[in-house]
């Protein structure tokens, strides 16, 4: 879809942040609409939004660390968010079901490797499902196996994409 605009979220995108990570998100998965306000406060350089006719339809969100790794308390906890940090964490990647297949969450992904890119970070790190391993290869990261993370009481996997 080639009509998206991608930008850095706002503070008065929160309800529809918070409406879409509930419809992407199984609710023990879902971050809660507290969480978000604080992400949005804490690191909106590195929280982007996916527009199409000035609607959103999608995001994608994480903080910089120094871990190589992402671990169940970064995503309760802002004060784990280190600006200098050496790795860009994903914390989720959202797009509205009407919206998936067309491409949307890979301008969201390559938007976010740009970001990490260009503030000198030298990793993306990212916990997924098994059933998504493949799809995060296809932008070159590499799975190192199961997580510690039992976020929302699911396995994850641990990627990294160096950069």
């Amino acid at each position: 879809m080639s009509n998206i605009k991608i930008r850095t979220v706002q503070p008065d995108d929160l309800d529809h942040i918070a409406e879409i990570e509930a419809i992407c998100f199984p609710p023990a998965e879902a971050a809660s609409r507290q969480s978000f306000q604080a992400r949005i406060a804490a690191f909106p350089e590195s929280f982007l939004v996916a527009e199409s006719a000035g609607s959103m339809i999608g995001f994608i969100n994480g903080c910089a660390t120094n871990s190589p790794v992402i671990y169940d308390a970064m995503f309760h906890h802002t004060q784990h968010h280190i600006p200098t940090g050496k790795h860009l964490a994903v914390f989720g990647l959202d797009v509205l079901p009407e919206y998936r297949q067309q491409g949307i969450a890979a301008q969201l992904m390559n938007a976010f490797i740009d970001l990490a890119k260009t503030t000198g970070r030298s990793q993306v790190i990212l916990t997924c499902k098994a059933g998504l391993l493949d799809y995060y290869q296809t932008f070159g990261f590499t799975s190192s196996g199961v997580s510690g993370s039992t976020h929302g009481g699911s396995q994850w996997f641990d990627m990294t994409l160096v950069l």
